[in-house]
């Protein structure tokens, strides 16, 4: 496994990290993603750690917390081995409290994802989404009480647009806070708007790239083919909705390339399209998902 600097600071992580979405089975659009309980999560990790692929991601909303809570059986023991990146501020529940980047919600959700995780400490922290209605000033010192007081190592953010990632960082380098030294996004090869603002953004910043979905919110699998209806067993019968929208074409036409890449080198479609982005500047590690060991095995051949 190839290692890299997460951002300008210290921190190295695995080119491949492994995301525990499909961990825990709650809800609709989880529940399609993956139902893996805890004895099948111990075998991925098991097969993850093997490869050196050391970082596991996850978030309080996967599953209603099931994932976290799942992740953390799957670990117990070897916590000193891994990093644990989650993430949080999205809507966990009705309350007005429950969403958000206060600093009471952030304490809570930080306390919540230790205890479901079974951990006193996170390597990685990241806001799933930029809170408009809290000043930035207010987010950032209640991150640096949680780095100062152990709880948190490494901050980051997920899907925030240039300007909001940027006005983040000024107010860190004002204040001296914690920056930002992740920031979790979409990118594919059928979703590429990141290359416009935030990579040119990322290299003067130094902040990493941490990449979800980078098989195009399971598109670029290999199995969705032009002029041939979607596989039966596919998820995206259930949450194409919920996913970055891509057009038809654009699809078939980079599956139509992956195609004479796969058999050029001898290498799978997946394969190909991860590898293509752990080439692209500022992406530090790109996350991949299985609900399976086979899946999983796949997905770890993307490197080299």
């Amino acid at each position: 496994m190839e290692y890299r600097r997460l951002g300008a600071p210290g921190l190295m992580v695995p080119a491949l990290s492994f995301g525990a979405g499909t961990f825990g089975g709650r809800g609709e659009l989880f529940g399609a993603w993956g139902d893996t309980d805890a004895r099948q999560a111990r075998r991925m990790v098991d097969i993850s750690l093997e490869a050196g692929v050391t970082m596991f991601d996850t978030a309080d909303v996967y599953s209603d917390g099931a994932s976290e809570e799942v992740l953390g059986e799957a670990i117990r023991g070897r916590r000193e081995q891994l990093l644990i990146s989650t993430k949080a501020a999205l809507p966990t529940g009705s309350g007005p409290n429950d969403a958000g980047s206060g600093r009471a919600r952030l304490v809570t959700a930080v306390e919540a994802s230790l205890r479901r995780l079974g951990t006193d400490y996170i390597d990685l922290f990241q806001l799933h989404a930029f809170d408009a209605g809290t000043p930035v000033e207010e987010t950032l010192a209640a991150l640096d009480d949680l780095v100062r007081a152990g709880k948190i190592r490494y901050i980051g953010a997920s899907n925030y647009a240039g300007w909001q990632l940027m006005k983040s960082l000024a107010a860190a380098d004002r204040h001296s806070f914690p920056r930002y030294v992740a920031h979790q996004v979409y990118y594919s090869l059928v979703g590429r708007d990141y290359e416009w603002e935030l990579m040119p953004l990322g290299l003067d910043q130094g902040v990493g790239a941490v990449v979800w979905s980078p098989l195009g919110w399971g598109r670029l699998t290999g199995k969705i083919r032009r002029g041939q209806p979607l596989p039966e067993g596919s998820r995206l019968h259930k949450t194409a909705e919920a996913g970055p929208p891509v057009d038809d074409e654009v699809l078939y036409d980079v599956v139509d390339v992956l195609d004479d890449i796969a058999a050029e080198t001898g290498r799978t479609v997946p394969q190909i399209a991860l590898n293509w982005l752990l080439q692209r500047p500022t992406v530090a590690t790109v996350i991949v998902g299985a609900r399976n060991e086979e899946q999983l095995r796949q997905n770890l051949g993307a490197i080299g």
